[in-house]
């Protein structure tokens, strides 16, 4: 087994990865960190989870080591993935006293401007939140050495890569550029033969980012704009989901559809960009520790460490093939198994060749038991942000644990006989189109 040693990294580096449990490089660091550590640029394919974070960490921390000022600078799509980025940036190099400041949109901006002022030597943020930081003077980014664009496709499919070549032109040209990406998309190359040395790495480790067909079965319902959330709730009740995320196009569903599922008694959780980071990072904190649902927006489909996710609902597909393995890799983490499954219009049936194609795998239609679940429409814009004066950004007080923050309790019952559901479980309070209740309750 290849050491950390024998790549090149010094021992007090060493000494300190142990101590966190880096104890032996993983391929891909294996194979990048020599490279890096030889001054190359470099343009990383690599799967989630295969140690891309400590492919870039290790050999800039190790080439920082006892020097002082602003040296290394990481940008990435999402507040959370900044936070764990920075988070193991901050373990990976205490013994060597630097100083790793996080910086995201959402969070108080003065908090930042005070670290940045007490000094830096790593900052690690999301590209919104740096260009403001450049526009006001507080960040000088003339004397960077080291710039790594982390989950590289991601920030492309969600239009910030205009965003990373402005905060590029604030840098030296003899920088040494790192990229570390899933996939790798044209635009993503033309990024690396814009901003890169022509003498760049290219390094491959496995295959290109796809859904894993063994151990995900994919599934596919076509549903009219008003049953859609009719087989989300069939589809609750005939599989009871362990632990899923639901994903939503728009902040405005996702909050929408957490207020419904809460009517019905449902352990659900809100993640959105419209949540402040506080609340953000609570909604990820009670999914992690026991919440049923996790109703979301594309902020949660890429760079999360959420484990045991059972399945992966698409309430609103998605945009496009890319987009939808992004987003079923939360699912069948650590080689266990899964389930995604997508509702669509009779206007979307093309997606589903796209998916095909894109992730190469077999998706079937999905025959839900719609006869015993009953009609309930969504909530509409009126009432839910009329009504109820709801400010429609964010949960109000209570709303991120459901009944609590444990494990689920069994299936729900949603037949047309009435009453709360028979069997094991405590049935959803009820709707019908005729008799919903108070949207103030």
């Amino acid at each position: 087994m290849t050491t950390f040693t024998e790549i090149g990294i010094d021992e007090r580096l060493v000494e300190q990865l142990n101590k966190i449990n880096f104890t032996s490089p993983t391929e891909v660091q294996e194979v990048s960190i020599p490279l890096i550590l030889q001054g190359k640029d470099v343009v990383v394919r690599a799967k989630t989870g295969t140690g891309k974070t400590g492919a870039f960490l290790i050999p800039v921390i190790n080439k920082i080591w006892g020097t002082r000022g602003l040296k290394a600078i990481v940008l990435t799509p999402t507040r959370e993935l900044a936070k764990q980025v920075a988070e193991v940036a901050d373990k990976m190099g205490r013994e060597a006293k630097l100083h790793v400041v996080t910086v995201y949109g959402g969070a108080s901006i003065n908090a930042q401007l005070d670290a940045l002022r007490r000094g830096a030597n790593i900052v690690v943020g999301t590209p919104g939140r740096i260009l403001d930081l450049i526009s006001r003077d507080a960040l000088n980014l003339s004397k960077i050495e080291y710039l790594i664009l982390d989950e590289a496709d991601v920030m492309l499919d969600m239009g910030f890569i205009d965003d990373a070549r402005e905060i590029i032109s604030y840098m030296p040209r003899e920088r040494q550029t790192m990229l570390f990406s899933a996939t790798i998309p044209r635009e993503i190359l033309s990024i690396a033969k814009t901003h890169m040395k022509k003498d760049r790495e290219n390094i491959v480790v496995g295959e290109e980012e796809e859904v894993t067909v063994q151990s995900i079965s994919h599934y596919y319902a076509v549903a009219g704009r008003n049953q859609k959330f009719r087989n989300l709730l069939a589809y609750i009740e005939q599989y009871d989901p362990a632990k899923a995320i639901i994903f939503t196009n728009t902040k405005d569903s996702a909050n929408k559809i957490h207020y419904m599922l809460k009517q019905m008694d449902l352990n659900v959780i809100l993640l959105h960009g419209g949540l402040t980071q506080a609340e953000r990072e609570r909604s990820l904190s009670n999914f992690k520790r026991g919440s049923q649902f996790l109703i979301a927006t594309n902020v949660a489909s890429r760079g999360l460490d959420i484990p045991d996710v059972t399945d992966i609902i698409n309430y609103d597909a998605p945009d496009t093939g890319n987009s939808y393995v992004h987003r079923v890799g939360r699912s069948a983490r650590m080689g266990k198994d899964g389930r995604a499954f997508t509702i669509i219009s009779s206007s979307e049936q093309s997606l589903i060749s796209d998916i095909k194609r894109k992730a190469n795998v077999k998706m079937k239609i999905l025959e839900l038991d719609l006869e015993n679940v009953e009609n309930v429409q969504m909530v509409s814009s009126t009432e839910f942000y009329g009504q109820r004066g709801n400010r429609g950004d964010r949960p109000g007080r209570g709303d991120y644990g459901g009944r609590s923050s444990g494990g689920h309790s069994g299936p729900r019952r949603y037949g047309n006989s009435g009453g709360r559901g028979s069997g094991v479980s405590r049935g959803p309070r009820r709707y019908s189109n005729d008799h919903r209740r108070s949207d103030r309750d």
